[in-house]
């Protein structure tokens, strides 16, 4: 399929966004950020990732290798959640209230792992602007297939080598990361037999000044993540590797069972988040590894307020929105629309809404209704 350019996109696609209202006083306050909150959630993810990769250490010198298989095991876990979790609240600048303290904490998360903030700032604010509009946000291509193949799970439950997701934003398993890394750093996209290089080079052609700094990070990446094979090597410290370089493709299964909710199965091309989104409930620990994005149709309805303040968005709009799915509620719904879609590829799943929900807005949003932070680029500003 062809799509015309993404600046021809910006001047005719318009999406009038039906937003649950809120008193605006109170949308002011959950807006607001708190450096103290951005610490316990970024510091504190960084937090749990010390200590997991500390314990591979700390087993791994002793030659404990059942417990240093568990550690390594929990590191990926919590690892995981930093590819494109992480930097993704990051990105929208809404974590910290110092500024800097966002870029500092952006930065230090994608290069752990391997993740490019800056095509990604252009691509997730097309996102956010035409959520599920294909002329204008081809980040997730539906249909999202919610695949628990036999091969495919043990890559999750073990080390990804080689699974590409193909149809989301994001470079995949260790061997594809590595490639695209290589080639990109020469400016280079892959393959269009990987549907989502389609839209790298869109938003590429879109935004060249973008496109300059993505060359530029990919080079930091190699150099980095090379530093550390190349230290382990000269050491012989053989871990290092796996602790620092490899963990986001280690134990990928919880990153993903919580990821694929957000949007698979889902209706395309409508004006109302609560039909294109899904909010989960999750414990409290996934919650925080998360950055709370189980609360996902919120923070679509309102991306300028703060991870940590969107369980309390979601009691302000709760009368307006659909009953926040369970994980495992989600994926039966998901399973059963690619059922359906294998024999019916038009259908998509239409999220019903309780009796008290409302679908047009008679007053005026302003402009911290419409707000996706910081998140971007100078080019879409």
């Amino acid at each position: 399929m062809s799509y015309q350019p993404l600046s021809d996109v910006r001047k005719s696609l318009r999406v009038e966004w039906y937003r649950c209202p809120i008193d605006r006083t109170k949308l002011r306050e959950l807006s607001q950020r708190s450096d103290l909150q951005g610490w316990f959630q970024a510091g504190g993810h960084l937090a749990f990732f010390a200590l997991t990769g500390t314990l591979v250490f700390l087993f791994w010198s002793q030659q404990n290798w059942v417990a240093f298989l568990i550690a390594l095991f929990a590191h990926g876990t919590v690892g995981t959640f930093f590819v494109g979790v992480a930097p993704h609240e990051l990105g929208h600048g809404t974590v910290f209230r110092t500024k800097r303290l966002n870029k500092i904490f952006l930065y230090l998360f994608s290069l752990l792992s391997w993740w490019d903030p800056f095509d990604y700032a252009s691509s997730h604010t097309y996102h956010h602007r035409y959520t599920l509009h294909p002329e204008g946000d081809r980040e997730n291509l539906l249909p999202l297939h919610p695949s628990v193949g036999k091969t495919f799970l043990l890559q999750l439950f073990t080390v990804n080598l080689f699974t590409q997701r193909g149809r989301t934003f994001g470079k995949g398993g260790l061997i594809s990361t590595i490639a695209v890394t290589i080639i990109g750093a020469f400016g280079v996209v892959g393959t269009d037999k990987i549907p989502i290089n389609e839209w790298l080079k869109a938003l590429h052609a879109d935004q060249p000044h973008q496109h300059r700094k993505s060359i530029w990070w990919s080079r930091a990446l190699l150099l980095f993540h090379g530093s550390v094979l190349a230290i382990s090597v000269v050491t012989g410290l053989w871990v290092l590797p796996l602790i620092l370089s490899i963990f986001p493709f280690i134990a990928n299964w919880l990153g993903y069972f919580v990821g694929l909710t957000q949007h698979c199965g889902l209706r395309d091309n409508v004006p109302d988040f609560r039909k294109s989104t899904r909010s989960i409930t999750l414990n409290p620990l996934v919650e925080f590894l998360y950055w709370r994005m189980n609360w996902h149709i919120e923070h679509h309805m309102y991306a300028g307020v703060p991870c940590y303040n969107l369980k309390k968005l979601h009691g302000e709009v709760a009368h307006d929105m659909p009953a926040p799915r369970s994980l495992w509620g989600a994926w039966r719904e998901m399973r059963e629309t690619w059922r359906r879609q294998q024999t019916d590829p038009a259908y998509q799943f239409d999220t019903p809404l309780p009796p008290t929900a409302k679908s047009v807005r008679n007053d005026k949003p302003d402009a911290l209704e419409s707000s996706i932070g910081e998140l971007a680029p100078e080019g879409l500003r």
